[in-house]
C-alpha cells in the first residue's frame, strides 16, 4: 500500500467518523469537534491528490492545506466564544 492511498483513505475515514459524530451527539462542543474532524480528513485528502508518482508533489494543496489550518483554528475559536456567550458564562 502507497503513501498516497494511505492518505486518502485516512482521511475519508475521518471525514465519515465526523459526519457520523456530528449527526449523533447533541451538545454543541462535540459537534464542533466532530466539524474539525472533518476539517482533517479533508485535509488528508489534499494531500494525498498533491502526490504524484517520481514526479514533485504539487504545492498548491499544500498551501490550501496550510491555509484551511489558519481558517480552522480561527473558526474553531469563534465558536467557542459563540457557545460561551449562549450558555452566559461572560465576564460580566
Amino acid at each position: 500500500m502507497d503513501a498516497e492511498l494511505l492518505y486518502a483513505s485516512a482521511g475519508f475515514i475521518l471525514f465519515v467518523l465526523g459526519i457520523w459524530s456530528l449527526l449523533l451527539h447533541r451538545l454543541l462542543i462535540r459537534k464542533l469537534i466532530a466539524l474539525n474532524i472533518m476539517g482533517s480528513g479533508v485535509f488528508h485528502l489534499l494531500i494525498a491528490t498533491a502526490e504524484h508518482h517520481g514526479e514533485p508533489a504539487d504545492p498548491v494543496p499544500h498551501a490550501l492545506v496550510l491555509t484551511g489550518i489558519v481558517v480552522a483554528v480561527s473558526a474553531t475559536a469563534l465558536a467557542l466564544s459563540f457557545g460561551r456567550a449562549l450558555r452566559g458564562d461572560g465576564d460580566d
